[in-house]
């Protein structure tokens, strides 16, 4: 009997990267940037809890004298300025998570993500003298699944933050939800390190043209 075995998709016109995978890809990575610099400065730069001295430090070198309360008020005006600034971005991850899962549907078969997932898996399958890098292959296929379940729950938890005051029911969750969302910020912030590296080391070792691939849409679909 002929071991069956799983067909390779036909190599099309397409690109390999869709246009519309490509701008998505980009939008998010600057609102994902955005949101973790939002961050960075309302825990790292601008914390409230030192910014507050360092306010009446300056004050009082201008003559002018703030008590702890006033100058709570000052640095919850920029804390709150930063909030929104991160759910607004927030918002916008929203949209684009929605975008994603509309453009999986609506791309050619084999740009669909799910199409190379199931072809890294074969080609693993497989073996042979490739496996190495096929291996590698499927791995980082699966780490992108793991990325998009991160963004679901960074972004299902961030839209339960935004209600939770308005929603008793929400209220409820919030100490809970807040703190898988801060947890899920750690991971989504790992994930990026992680990519960035990795990208920089297949430009400069045997898989260069991944940026490239990105901007222009790399070599034909089911290649």
């Amino acid at each position: 009997m002929t071991p069956q075995t799983a067909a390779t998709p036909p190599v099309t016109g397409l690109k390999r990267n869709s246009l519309g995978l490509r701008l998505w890809h980009w939008t998010n990575t600057l609102v994902v940037t955005g949101l973790l610099i939002t961050i960075l400065f309302l825990y790292v730069i601008v914390k409230m809890k030192t910014v507050g001295p360092e306010f009446q430090k300056v004050l009082a070198a201008e003559g002018v004298t703030f008590s702890k309360q006033q100058v709570r008020g000052l640095t919850r005006i920029v804390s709150h300025r930063i909030w929104d600034w991160h759910i607004g971005l927030g918002v916008a991850l929203s949209v684009l998570l929605v975008l994603r899962i509309a453009l999986e549907f609506t791309q050619n078969g084999a740009q669909r993500f799910g199409a190379k997932l199931r072809q890294a898996r074969f080609l693993f399958r497989q073996g042979g003298i490739d496996l190495q890098d096929n291996r590698h292959s499927l791995l980082v296929k699966y780490s992108y699944v793991l990325f998009y379940l991160m963004l679901v729950v960074m972004v299902v938890t961030g839209l339960v933050l935004i209600y939770a005051d308005d929603v008793e029911f929400l209220h409820r969750l919030e100490h809970t939800v807040k703190e898988v969302h801060n947890f899920t910020m750690y991971l989504v912030l790992a994930f990026t390190a992680f990519h960035i590296v990795g990208v920089v080391y297949a430009e400069l070792t045997k898989n260069r043209g991944i940026v490239s691939d990105m901007i222009h849409g790399g070599g034909p679909a089911g290649e």
